[in-house]
């Protein structure tokens, strides 16, 4: 082991550390796992310090996310357990229980017009980087980040996420996923070429052009942001109705006799 690697190690455990907090639940017991599809986007806004750094750098409530793989790792392990595959800073890419997330706030997105085998080859991309490592040269980055913020611009802070070893086998959270995506050709937020061209009666006209970014670009919030993702809300899927809510007398809010 390096030195880098042992810092990267050793920092890794400290940033991965809960922080002390109100942690709110955005859906109900067992409401997460019944919504879910093969190929989701869970975004996660976590409670350690490596969280607040990516949400620092980022903007975004979002410090974490998983792909969502259902029973798939069954044919693998055995195991029908559902599960969401991640990049953990500790752990590496690995896979686990919907329960980890079921108690966070948490944002499902939903790849739309996927067809089964583009998501059976969604979902095999993630579970064939199972044990791939954390990329810990990022993880020392962010903590210089956390010590003494550098004076970048808001618009380029992302690259932040991006400043790790770039090995293959190494992988950050969002950048694991991104690389899925591109894997099937499943667009989350390019880079748009306008080409314009003129046409038999001399009009101009134009075509976008999509070209697949560098996953290590990719946080969290991009898969929010994506026009191509749809927004799954666990509550209202599951047919809220208002009227059924029972709500507390004023005179309790208030402490009122």
């Amino acid at each position: 082991m390096t030195p880098l690697q042992w810092i990267g190690r050793r920092l890794a455990h400290y940033l991965s550390e809960p922080r002390d907090g109100v942690h709110v639940s955005t859906s109900r017991p067992g409401q997460l796992a019944r919504t879910l599809r093969k190929g989701d986007v869970l975004l996660v806004e976590g409670t350690s310090r490596f969280a607040a750094a990516i949400r620092t750098i980022t903007q975004s409530n979002w410090s974490h996310s998983a792909l969502y793989v259902g029973d798939a790792l069954a044919a693998v392990t055995g195991d029908a357990t559902p599960q969401f595959v991640e990049a953990d800073i500790n752990a590496g890419v690995r896979a686990v229980p919907v329960e980890t997330y079921a108690h966070l706030h948490t944002r499902i997105c939903r790849p739309v017009g996927l067809d089964a085998a583009e998501v059976d080859a969604l979902v095999g991309y993630a579970i064939a980087r199972i044990g791939d490592q954390y990329d810990l040269r990022n993880v020392v980055d962010l903590a210089r980040y956390l010590l003494r913020p550098p004076p970048v611009p808001t618009r380029l802070r992302r690259r932040l996420l991006a400043l790790g070893s770039g090995d293959p086998t190494r992988a950050i959270c969002s950048s694991l996923i991104a690389a899925a995506f591109a894997s099937i050709r499943y667009p989350v937020l390019p880079d748009i070429e306008v080409a314009r061209t003129r046409g038999e009666a001399g009009e101009e006209q134009a075509r976008e052009i999509l070209h697949i970014r560098d996953s290590s670009l990719y946080a969290p919030r991009d898969f929010d942001m994506s026009p191509y993702f749809h927004i799954v809300k666990p509550t209202i899927e599951h047919g809220f109705d208002r009227s059924m809510l029972v709500w507390a007398l004023r005179s309790q809010e208030t402490g009122a006799p």
